[in-house]
């Protein structure tokens, strides 16, 4: 039966039925382990009792209001926000694009609320990904995501990504904003150094500019901490979160200062399903789980082990992979042999993984993934690998 859908997904021959923990399961019954999670989105794994109860529990009683009246979880999941993070204020809204639009917005309207209006220029790093807006698409610059859609620059310049240097060459006395993602995720899981981050935000300081951080993907514990600016140093005045935040329930966030956030004054932003009651009853939980010490640090143990093993097959196969980086459980794999492929025969081997810029692969388990299930991802890019290996001599 032909689709009825767009094609701008291509052609997707394999799908699933259900899902448990760290495993999707076909109709046939096929279990493949995913370290994938939907790019970073199923926190907690598929069908987590603790959000199927959370879910249920608010579908039985109330659904959506719109933001004409208070949302009671929404309260709360932003004031669990603002007391684990830099923030005092959250916008929320439905995905991780809407997140950086809201951000971009408040840089701009920041500054025009102050009579500053030639300053509305933001400068975003090569290497990016933000969404698929016309903005996001705008700041990022990729030509790949960019043709036939743009008319002018939109009001974005770009810097290379870890390169203080071009990054003084491209600010001005117009430029309003810097947004950067700690570590970039679509651009091959590359870490912002942290002396970087510390010149930027220094930069931002005394030149009157708002630093803004896209941690739609390495943010909800993705990394080891709630978010990654935890352990890099540095405090933004905006920060874009989205993916892992509703653990598969759509949801975005915008937080903010409180003097950014007072420009978007009554009737400059909104959404219509932007925390409504069913997304931030499951956020709620997902927080409750994530923003704990015990499991923070677990991660960062798990991703350590992950990262050691990964390692020792580098040093296996040095014709075929070249290194790995990351933080977490947000690790990057560099192929030498074509990522592409390697994604495929992991695929008929049942592994699922994400590829990434640079000629990489991403590996995106579940925040509770086991060692016994890292140990079987593992197993599976190392036979994949010497068959690879095997086959070229």
């Amino acid at each position: 039966m032909s689709s009825a859908l767009m094609q701008n997904y291509g052609t997707r021959e394999l799908k699933f039925e259900r899902g448990e923990g760290s495993y999707l399961f076909t109709k046939d019954g096929e279990r493949y382990l995913d370290f994938g999670m939907g790019i970073a989105v199923n926190s907690l794994g598929h069908c987590n009792p603790k959000l199927i109860d959370a879910l249920t529990d608010q579908a039985k009683r109330l659904w959506h209001t719109s933001n004409l009246y208070n949302i009671e979880s929404g309260e709360q999941l932003a004031s669990k926000l603002v007391a684990s993070t830099f923030a005092d204020r959250v916008f929320f809204c439905n995905s991780g694009t809407e997140a950086i639009e809201c951000g971009f917005k408040a840089i701009r309207r920041y500054f025009y609320s102050k009579g500053q209006t030639q300053k509305n220029r933001i400068v975003s790093m090569s290497g990016a990904f933000h969404g698929r807006s016309l903005a996001a698409i705008a700041s990022a610059a990729n030509p790949v995501h960019t043709e036939g859609f743009l008319v002018g620059d939109s009001g974005f310049d770009q810097a290379e990504f870890g390169n203080f240097e071009s990054l003084l060459s491209v600010v001005t006395e117009k430029t309003a904003g810097i947004i950067i993602e700690p570590v970039q995720g679509e651009g091959g899981i590359r870490v912002a150094e942290l002396e970087y981050l510390k010149k930027i935000r220094d930069l931002c300081d005394s030149h009157n500019i708002l630093l803004m951080l896209d941690e739609v993907q390495c943010g909800i514990a993705r990394t080891g901490s709630l978010y990654a600016y935890q352990q890099l140093g540095i405090n933004p005045d905006i920060l874009a979160t989205a993916k892992g935040l509703g653990g598969g329930f759509p949801i975005g966030a915008c937080l903010a200062t409180e003097e950014v956030a007072a420009a978007l004054v009554a009737g400059t932003h909104g959404s219509t399903f932007g925390g409504n009651p069913l997304a931030t009853a499951v956020s709620n939980a997902v927080l409750d789980t994530l923003n704990d010490a015990d499991f923070l640090n677990n991660v960062s143990e798990l991703g350590n082990y992950l990262k050691a093993e990964l390692t020792i097959l580098i040093e296996r196969y040095p014709r075929l992979l070249t290194e790995v980086r990351g933080l977490g459980l947000m690790l990057g794999l560099y192929c030498q042999t074509d990522a592409g492929r390697l994604i495929a025969r992991l695929q008929e081997q049942k592994l699922l993984v994400v590829k990434a810029g640079g000629n990489s692969i991403r590996l995106l388990p579940a925040l509770n993934v086991s060692k016994e299930e890292i140990d079987s991802a593992v197993k599976i890019i190392s036979k994949v690998l010497a068959d690879i290996e095997n086959n070229q001599n």
